[in-house]
């Protein structure tokens, strides 16, 4: 029997585990990368870790979140994170290079590597046929370090396109198909490899906007196979010689398998406030707007700002509609720079912002008070637009185009114009000045004093006796738990950072988790389903650590944050049966007896001291997991293991 795409990258790099759905497997990493405000801590990670340099064939540092560089601390980050690069042999993108995934892809991806990156957007790459999985910063140091990425062997969902796009149907409308379908909860411990004869119409840039969105879906990765569309991509972007064939085997076997014909796919949106909330554009109303922002990794290539001028060629924005577009990269920048696409944006009425995350991850460009924003980006979370009461749709780069010309949602077709066409170019414009490669030789690492220390969890207690600190309901985020935008300044300073967390849902929170510590017990989170969805931020797993939560109690958590809370000594469990959750009250007292012997057994029972019942709990740990936990997290283990100590 033949082997499908996650099979043969898997098989390639597999150091441990069986390649068995749900089977704990860990593989060796090729490549690394990391952003700013995740970057930092990941940095002091490695460097706790006694590492002299790091051991995989490529790391990349990229400096795309904080460009505004409010007051010290962000600039303080950035030469940290150039001075600590240099040293331990890692290339460092210098702000305005570009969104790490757009530039990763354009100048680092490699059809058959691994790449983990500290960002849950990093499987763009898997549009070229790369393996490539978002993770948490920790993961990312040891990785760096030279250690195996440990991971749930997934369940692998063929996605078979067919046919071809209509006019003004796109990438990003075959994504929100596709969530509209799947929803972004229930697929942890996927994988989707796309095929079919469909895919040959899809250049490299439109197949990295669905593998970047595919993490709204919360699987593992999205993959297409490294085909001709990619050799061409490779040969225009001078690196020829990186390219090489792979595709799965026509026998090859999946666990599932889905069929789109693209030619009935039409503008989508995803409505407020949810990736998963997805509608046809003509069925979602007559919704007025007051800004329209084009950019992200997901939609800010050469191909989709091209089309954006093409269309706003000769036209104004509407007077009511704050516009601004993002380009990706500075190649995509120098590109519409030099044919002259930029002038007929600016001239359009768009304002040009830098080429970094930006108003995606919510730094900069809120929108007025209840204010609706068309955005071309990834997340519309409540709040993470820095305005907590914005309404935030999602569309494609035409869709986005549409609504600036019109002051309202507009599916493109609605336009009476003729959908531009942009081959690839030929040569993309190769200038990789801003990519600091190390050199030899000492370097010293320039610490500001808002560089701290990497904190450090206490071993699992014999007896966890907690205060539940705050209960929640479904899908709380990571933008929930640890706010984005302006208070990312404080993320290498943990205490200062803790100040914020779940601060928009209950401001009682941190003082409760102080309370607890004050009467020598520790903090519980209890929530609902998909807890912890969204980015792959490991300060929301470090920072309620720093506050003592030790356990979190869900109905579910996704993937990511479930290997963070390990990472970080945070007990990760699941609800017997879901009608506990409404028994718990907050500041009830939690008691769980014998823990570290009772972690060991799949069903842990926990008594409420408070209400005089208790209620049965189970978890999805690995025995490995289980051994990080007790010794106080993935930092404390790996310590352990270069110190030689028999623990």
């Amino acid at each position: 029997m033949g082997m499908n795409l996650v099979e043969k990258l898997v098989s390639t790099h597999l150091v441990s585990g069986e390649m068995k759905a749900g089977a704990e497997i860990s593989i060796a990493v090729d490549q690394t990368l990391t952003q700013d405000p995740l970057g930092t801590m990941a940095y002091l990670q490695f460097e706790a870790m006694g590492i002299p340099r790091a051991m995989t064939k490529l790391s990349v540092s990229y400096v795309d979140h904080c460009m505004l560089q409010e007051g010290f601390e962000h600039s303080d980050d950035h030469r940290y994170l150039q001075t600590v690069a240099a040293k331990h042999g890692i290339v460092f993108s210098k702000p305005g290079n570009g969104i790490c995934h757009q530039v990763h892809l354009e100048r680092f991806s490699r059809p058959g590597e691994t790449l983990i990156g500290a960002d849950s957007h990093t499987p763009t790459c898997g549009a070229v046929g790369m393996l490539a999985i978002g993770a948490g910063g920790l993961d990312v140091a040891v990785a760096m370090a030279g250690g195996a990425f440990y991971l749930a062997y997934p369940k692998v969902i063929r996605v078979l396109l067919h046919g071809r796009l209509r006019p003004f149907s796109t990438a990003k409308d075959i994504i929100l198909e596709i969530l509209k379908r799947l929803t972004t909860k229930g697929n942890v411990g996927k994988v989707l490899e796309f095929g079919g004869e469909g895919i040959a119409a899809l250049t490299v840039p439109e197949r990295s906007t669905i593998t970047n969105m595919g993490a709204e879906l919360g699987v593992t990765t999205s993959l297409f196979p490294s085909d001709d569309v990619a050799r061409q991509f490779f040969t225009a972007q001078d690196r020829l010689a990186d390219w090489r064939e792979l595709s799965p085997d026509l026998d090859a076997r999946y666990d599932e398998v889905i069929e789109l014909d693209l030619g009935a796919i039409d503008p989508n949106v995803a409505l407020p406030h949810s990736p998963g909330n997805v509608v046809k554009i003509r069925e979602a109303g007559d919704i007025r707007v007051q800004q329209v922002l084009i950019g992200s990794c997901t939609n800010s290539s050469y191909r989709d700002l091209m089309v954006v001028a093409r269309m706003l060629k000769g036209r104004r924005a509407h007077p009511d509609v704050s516009f601004g577009v993002v380009p990706g990269s500075r190649q995509v920048l120098s590109m519409i720079a030099a044919n002259g696409a930029l002038n007929d944006i600016i001239a359009a009425g768009a304002r040009i912002l830098e080429t970094s995350c930006g108003f995606c991850a919510g730094y900069g460009q809120s929108p007025e008070s209840g204010g609706v924003s068309v955005r071309t980006n990834n997340r519309n979370f409540e709040g993470r637009s820095g305005t907590q009461d914005a309404k935030v749709y999602l569309v494609s780069p035409e869709a986005a185009v549409s609504a600036a010309l019109t002051g309202k949602l507009t599916d493109p077709r609605d336009l009476q114009m003729d959908h531009p066409q942009i081959p690839p170019p030929e040569r993309f414009h190769i200038d990789d000045g801003m990519v600091i490669r190390p050199v030899a030789g000492a370097v010293e690492v320039v610490r500001g004093p808002n560089i701290g220390e990497p904190p450090r969890n206490t071993p699992l207690p014999e007896t966890l006796r907690a205060g539940v600190a705050i209960k929640v309901g479904d899908q709380v985020t990571t933008d929930h738990i640890i706010p984005t935008g302006p208070v990312s300044r404080y993320r290498s300073n943990i205490p200062r950072s803790s100040e914020f967390i779940l601060l928009n849902i209950d401001p009682l929170f941190v003082r409760r988790c102080k309370d607890n510590q004050a009467q020598g017990r520790e903090s519980v989170i209890v929530a609902g389903l998909s807890y912890g969805q969204g980015s792959s931020r490991e300060h929301a797993a470090l920072c309620p650590a720093h506050l003592g939560v030790r356990a979190v109690i869900a109905r579910s958590i996704e993937r990511i944050h479930m290997a963070n809370l390990v990472n970080f000594g945070i007990l990760p469990l699941i609800f017997n049966d879901e009608r506990d959750l409404a028994k718990i009250g907050v500041d009830d007292e939690l008691l769980i007896e014998e823990i570290r012997q009772a972690v060991t057994r799949p069903v842990i029972t926990v008594r409420n001291l408070t209400r005089g019942d208790a209620f049965d709990v189970s978890h999805q740990l690995t025995p490995r997991q289980i051994e990080i936990l007790k010794v106080g997290g993935l930092l404390n283990e790996m310590r352990r293991k270069n110190a030689g100590s028999p623990g």
